[in-house]
């Protein structure tokens, strides 16, 4: 393996020495995804109805790929094996799904205001998805 890249793989011994309270931390921000990766599995037609909303089809690969999604890149990042490819999973994710769900530029008030919140409010969830994958590609940023 070429050594650069060696070297930006976190080891399983690494990966095994997660801070509890980074676990925590890192528990907090798939919350979301666990939440309605989960209740999307539970409630299926619910699922299918909020692609459904979106305007997204077809509406049963892609309810059954944001479950998969959600959870599997949840799970990725709360055991420690491949953290940075969940992460970074969730970080296009989120950052895709907040131009489907909060087109805030489309509304008008008092609508307008609540989803250019949620809009932000995402994009900050894509932010510390992509701190969370450098970490554990690059360890903690220097500078």
């Amino acid at each position: 393996m070429h050594q650069r890249l060696a070297h930006a793989i976190p080891t399983q011994r690494q990966q095994s020495r997660t801070h509890p309270l980074y676990w925590c931390f890192l528990l907090l921000l798939c919350a979301a995804y666990i939440q309605g990766g989960l209740t999307k599995a539970v409630d299926f037609p619910a699922a299918l109805a909020e692609m459904h909303h979106f305007g997204l089809a077809p509406e049963r690969p892609l309810a059954l790929l944001t479950i998969a999604g959600e959870l599997g890149a949840s799970l990725l990042i709360l055991c420690g094996v491949l953290r940075w490819a969940g992460a970074l999973y969730l970080a296009l994710f989120t950052f895709a799904a907040n131009f489907v769900a909060n087109r805030f530029w489309e509304m008008a008030e008092p609508a307008r205001t609540m989803a250019a919140n949620g809009f932000f409010e995402h994009l900050g969830l894509v932010g510390a998805f992509l701190i969370v994958a450098w970490v554990d590609v690059k360890g903690r940023p220097r500078g």
